[in-house]
């Protein structure tokens, strides 16, 4: 039966389903550690975590939906069909196999298996041995796609957040410090709103609204919504809705976390710190049944990422691999980063996310304000070309001092920091796509000149 709009229950229904995708334990292990590190300073930090942890993923699935694409290989492909290939398959490497999969693992481990150790035992032999099984039991499900996931998601993400509630509502009602007197780490004293726009990136979810979007259009065209401009409109209220959650969830863990200086001096990364307040607040049984939580719902993150990845390369990549080859090399994969452990997962993502956020983030915008230049291709390639240049300097500054060295790239960080505007609050990109829309609309007009003289 077909109908124009979605009633509430129906949009609460897919802002949920929405939530499930983007909503994992790796979510909460950046607003808390950012918490310890933004302090007295929170606000400004909740501010900027939330635009880019938030705000630009809702927009990233919106997107999808405002343009029609059947996917985010359409959308990219909008700046040419080579690039289209190349963007999806660096996005779904990003949120897969690279970093997102292998972080799960970490997490599970670092939030729920490490404090349980004794010093008997190798805390990497003990990572290798959990990963193992883990990824194990990611690929015997990957390989048998059913109900698992979904009984998973049904059952494990209500029990996830109903311990998550009661940690939360523990530790605000018995903070360690009252959040006016807890000094901000040397980086968040000034600009902690920029710094934090950043953190938010590590969550990913902003390149992981671009995959997701199409699942969520799916979603509503089985409710029975067929027009595609009242599907735009679904997904944006839909996508409001779990926005709203997620900010929700994040200013209260953001708070957590900056009330437990209090009690523990900042953590090397959110894993640890989530695992300290959970052990403070609710013991060892409650450290116990956090972990087995989060654990199980890492792993249904883990089964529907390589599930995903697999199934997009077999389609983009017809008669090279199976789809079942595809899984077992993006597992196998994933456990080898794996076993680097969380710290340096986190600490070798953020210069690629630094690379690729604002490309994604300049994609997300233009397809939603497309309809006033038409979609016109000249524009997408333009304003992509000069984000992409401006992003290689980010990804240059992100990257590890001994590395910046080994390349000789100071020299480029400082041309960057002494001519691009906003450089040093991580949006040095922003000019040049100005810059790339500005061509690609002379472009365009000096194209309609050349048609209306032919």
């Amino acid at each position: 039966m077909k109908q124009m709009h979605l009633s509430f229950k129906q949009r609460l229904l897919v802002a949920t389903t929405l939530f499930g995708m983007f909503f994992g334990a790796g979510n909460l292990i950046f607003p808390v550690h950012l918490g310890q590190l933004a302090g007295r300073n929170l606000l400004p930090a909740m501010t900027g975590f939330i635009l880019t942890a938030v705000g630009i993923p809702i927009l990233g699935v919106a997107a999808i939906g405002n343009t029609h694409s059947d996917g985010l290989q359409a959308l990219a492909s909008r700046v040419g069909k080579r690039y289209g290939c190349f963007f999806t398959c660096l996005l779904y490497l990003t949120i897969g196999p690279c970093f997102a999969i292998p972080r799960c693992a970490t997490t599970s481990f670092t939030t729920g298996i490490a404090p349980m150790l004794g010093t008997a035992v190798s805390p990497r032999m003990a990572l290798f041995l959990f990963s193992a099984v883990f990824f194990a039991l990611v690929l015997f499900f990957a390989l048998r796609p059913g109900n698992i996931t979904l009984w998973i998601g049904k059952i494990i993400n209500p029990l996830f957040l109903f311990f998550l509630a009661i940690l939360i509502v523990s530790a605000l009602l018995h903070p360690g410090a009252p959040v006016f007197s807890t000094a901000p780490d040397a980086s968040y004293e000034n600009g902690a709103l920029f710094h934090a726009l950043s953190e938010g990136y590590g969550t990913m979810d902003a390149i992981a609204g671009l995959a997701f979007g199409i699942v969520v259009i799916q979603v509503i065209r089985q409710m029975g919504v067929q027009d595609d401009t009242a599907i735009a409109s679904e997904v944006l209220h839909s996508g409001i809705l779990t926005g709203l959650l997620m900010a929700f969830i994040y200013m209260l863990t953001i708070l957590m976390g900056a009330q437990s200086l209090g009690l523990f001096a900042v953590s090397e990364n959110g894993g640890i710190a989530l695992s300290q307040i959970s052990n403070h607040y609710l013991g060892r049984a409650g450290l116990m049944i956090l972990a087995v939580t989060i654990t199980f719902a890492c792993l249904k993150t883990s089964i529907g990422l390589v599930t995903s990845c697999a199934e997009t390369f077999e389609k983009m990549f017809p008669g090279r691999l199976s789809y079942k080859a595809w899984a077992v090399l993006f597992t196998a994969f994933s456990f080898l980063i794996s076993n680097a452990g969380l710290s340096t997962i986190i600490r070798y993502s953020v210069p690629v996310l630094m690379l690729i956020y604002p490309p994604a983030i300049a994609l997300i915008l233009l397809a939603l304000f497309g309809k006033h230049f038409d979609h016109n291709p000249k524009i997408y390639f333009w304003v992509t070309v000069c984000t992409w240049c401006a992003s290689l300097f980010d990804f240059f500054k992100a990257l590890p001092e001994p590395m910046q060295t080994h390349f000789h790239l100071q020299a480029a960080i400082g041309f960057a920091a002494q001519f691009l505007p906003f450089y040093n609050l991580n949006l040095g990109w922003i000019l040049p796509a100005v810059i790339g829309l500005f061509l690609g609309l002379l472009s365009r007009k000096r194209q309609k000149t050349l048609q209306a003289f032919a």
